[in-house]
């Protein structure tokens, strides 16, 4: 027993140094974090780029006499630029700290409210002909003239309503090919005009009425046991992704590798060398727990760096630390049975295309919980959501999932999936041990899965 301890040892650090000391994984392992980094520093300069402020010009038809001029204010560069910054505001409002003061410096205001577009202002009597006014959206401006931009027809009840509570609208025309920002600046524009108009009408004080409107919107604590934390929506909602993510990322680079390598030496040869040294079990049990070390590699740097993200961003203690100890858990679980596959799917073929069509349905259940992380996540104490915790391979995926959502599951369902998943890892491994000892040494056509289910059964 201590000898073939000791052979399976020799395997799998053989398999960890030939997968850590080869270049393309030491560049795989820093080149997703640095495009990450570069993804998070180039979008916000790409997105906020200085776009050319848009010019032209806005014709609007009011029966009612009283939203043009409202309207006219409301479309100013400067009452833009407001409701801009003041929406901006809003978004950050429930942020940490570091992360809205960064946001909200003069710089980044600036860059995040843009050029406001220079709006003239046509009124058309109330008679206008409509169609007439539609031609000219597309009627073709002069070399240095202003376009045409939109025509706003404002509806005779609109400000005075016709029937208790029942006030008219507006309509919108636009042009082909018009920028959709400034169809939002419209909407807010004339919402904010036809409100001012009714404000007006019933003799009421503006200020007096949005005061009594106006309710604070409070930022929600999260309260554990034990423990209270300033709750944060983006982030409750990204955790179950990227917890999810990591469980499958993890368990896609070793099996991975363990499936291509496992193949490759079997067509080199290279593997009737290695059954000279060790058993079949051994060989694969070494593969396995090399590949495993090699993936729990990976995993630690990149919790390591969220955990650091997140300092920098004050936001640790936003983070459950239990999380990732099941993140880890869950990492070993659901590594042994997917790695027990890619590892009987590689001794059974002789080239990678034949591996694919036997590699299909594994991926699609790898992926299936990620597919499924928003359904998850939004009602994590479902039915769907608590039977895919116990039905494996998915359900240590699907039970992460629900641990990183704003209402973790009882713990009982959690140690029912450990132990569910643990089993449907032992017998996987077993029956992925009696393909792997027999297809070693087979050449010749790929099996299907009649043929592995003979060979688990004459091993």
């Amino acid at each position: 027993m201590k000898q073939s301890l000791r052979r399976i040892g020799l395997v799998a650090r053989r398999e960890f140094m030939a997968a850590v000391m080869n270049k393309g994984f030491v560049i795989g392992l820093l080149l997703m974090p640095a495009i990450i980094g570069l993804l998070i520093a180039v979008f916000p300069l790409v997105s906020s780029r200085n776009v050319p402020a848009v010019r032209g010009e806005v014709a609007v038809v009011d029966p009612t006499g009283q939203v043009a001029g409202a309207l006219r204010t409301a479309l100013t560069a400067e009452a833009i630029t407001a409701r801009r910054r003041d929406s901006a505001m809003r978004a950050l409002q429930n942020t940490p700290a570091v992360v809205r003061d960064a946001a909200t410096s003069p710089t980044a205001i600036a860059r995040t409210v843009g050029a406001a577009p220079a709006l003239t202002i046509l009124e058309r009597t109330a008679s206008a002909d409509l169609q007439r006014e539609k031609q000219w959206l597309t009627e073709r401006v002069a070399a240095g003239g202003l376009r045409h931009l939109a025509l706003i027809v404002v509806q005779p009840n609109a400000v005075i309503a016709s029937a208790p509570a029942e006030y008219g609208s507006y309509e919108l025309f636009i042009p082909e090919n018009i920028d959709d920002r400034l169809e939002t600046e419209l909407y807010d524009a004339i919402r904010e005009s036809l409100v001012a108009a009714r404000i007006r009408a019933h003799n009421l004080n503006r200020n007096e009425v949005e005061a009594v409107m106006s309710v604070r919107r409070a930022a929600s604590v999260t309260v554990a046991a034990g423990a209270e934390r300033q709750t944060n929506v983006a982030f409750n909602r990204m955790l179950p992704f990227v917890f999810a993510g990591l469980l499958v990322f993890g368990v896609t680079i070793g099996g991975q590798t363990l499936l291509t390598q496992t193949v490759e030496e079997k067509s080199n040869r290279v593997i009737e060398v290695l059954l000279s040294a060790v058993s079949p079990i051994e060989l694969m049990a070494g593969k396995i727990l090399g590949q495993m070390a090699v993936s729990m590699l990976v995993l630690a740097i990149y919790i390591g760096l969220g955990l650091v993200t997140l300092m920098s961003f004050a936001m640790l203690g936003l983070l459950d630390p239990l999380l990732i100890v099941y993140l880890i858990v869950f990492f070993l679980i659901s590594y042994l049975l997917f790695a027990a596959v890619f590892s009987a799917v590689g001794a059974a073929v002789n080239e990678m295309r034949e591996a694919q069509s036997l590699m299909t349905p594994v991926m699609l259940l790898l992926m299936a919980p990620w597919m499924f992380a928003t359904v998850i996540g939004r009602e994590p104490n479902s039915a769907f959501s608590v039977a895919l915790s116990f039905i494996p391979p998915v359900n240590t995926f699907a039970m992460m999932i629900r641990l990183g959502s704003a209402t973790p599951p009882p713990i009982w369902q959690v140690l029912v999936t450990m132990v569910v998943g643990l089993a449907a890892a032992c017998a996987v491994t077993w029956f992925a041990a009696k393909v792997f000892k027999v297809g070693l040494l087979m050449h010749g056509k790929a099996p299907d899965m009649a043929t592995l289910m003979r060979w688990a059964r004459e091993a």
